[in-house]
């Protein structure tokens, strides 16, 4: 395979060259552009009536981009054969599974810094289609929604497509692809809702938060032994990588509703670590809980969920939380 060093180089040549010929509405791994400005856009024209998305995923993309046709699309825009040569080297680079070496006939190396800038390549060709004919629509990586009026012209779009990425050799995947409401699909973990007024807002999909809480889970686990305030800086980590991209979402109600699940779950941590009657007696006392109170938690001491709620939430409290460093949602 092309040294990394050559492949980065190879890559500073060709982006200048490259992205400015690529559509408006393809927003994945391009300079300037983001995951944000696609919900953005989508939200948009959700907004302007386009209430029936087509959501298509490609099977596999990355594995099966033709060689051929995607060197046919480089050499129409860049006709140098010293880089036509170099792009086909790294295309071709030889893939190792376990002791054995493979030699790679389609597809693009997983990871390679080139390969999101071909992909934009290639799909370029169904963007401006779509952009002759009119339509509304967002294109990430492999993941494209075209927004239209009624189900009928969804059919025909979704029909188009088939046959324009048929032509790339690229294959629509049927189970996770369809012409349905908007306000039933997620686009880049978003979904839109509609607020009072025909406002059309933006949410986070149900799969976005189950996987956000299987992880807190894992990392509020109460049998690892470590300490709260690892646990804390192992959330914080994640909780605010996770804000930083769901940060365009508009559920306040949500958040507070997460931010609350979560302290409970420290809560739970911190009675556990505590452990014994006398403990949680003398830590609840020391924290200024009232005598009644503290002795009715120590009373329940093995019941670390259930005991972690409620009179708990009074001396444990948003406030605790903070200072052992905990970020919130909302």
């Amino acid at each position: 395979m092309l040294d990394r060093l050559i492949q980065q180089a190879l890559l500073q040549v060709l982006q200048p060259i490259l992205d400015p010929t690529f559509s408006q509405h393809s927003y994945g791994f391009r300079p300037g552009k983001s995951a944000h400005d696609a919900v953005l856009a989508a939200q948009s024209f959700v907004q302007s009536g386009r209430r029936v998305v087509v959501d298509v995923d490609l099977e596999k993309f990355f594995d099966r981009v033709d060689h051929d046709i995607l060197i046919d699309r480089l050499r129409r825009k860049i006709p140098d054969p010293g880089i036509i040569r170099l792009v086909r080297a790294y295309l071709n680079a030889d893939i190792v599974d376990g002791d054995a070496t493979v030699k790679r006939i389609r597809g693009t190396p997983q990871g390679g810094p080139l390969s999101p800038l071909l992909a934009n390549l290639l799909l370029d060709e169904v963007d401006k289609e779509l952009e002759r004919r009119g339509h509304a629509f967002c294109r990430y990586a492999d993941d494209c929604n075209v927004y239209v009026r009624s189900q009928r012209a969804g059919e025909r779009v979704m029909a188009l497509l088939r046959r324009l990425y048929g032509r790339l050799h690229l294959t629509v995947n049927e189970t996770k692809s369809a012409v349905a409401s908007v306000f039933g699909r997620k686009f880049l973990g978003y979904t839109f809702w509609v607020a009072p007024g025909g406002v059309v807002k933006r949410g986070v999909a149900d799969r976005a938060i189950k996987a956000f809480k299987d992880r807190i889970r894992e990392l509020t686990s109460r049998v690892t032994g470590r300490s709260l305030q690892a646990v804390v800086e192992q959330l914080g980590v994640f909780v605010r990588g996770w804000k930083a991209y769901f940060r365009l979402a508009q559920t306040p109600g949500v958040w507070r509703k997460l931010d609350k699940w979560m302290r409970h779950r420290l809560r739970a941590i911190q009675l556990k670590q505590w452990k014994i009657s006398r403990t949680i007696f003398r830590e609840l006392m020391a924290r200024g809980a009232k005598a009644d109170v503290a002795l009715q938690v120590a009373g329940n001491s093995r019941r670390w969920w259930r005991n972690s709620a409620k009179l708990l939430n009074s001396i444990l409290t948003i406030k605790w939380a903070d200072q052992l460093g905990m970020p919130r949602l909302a």
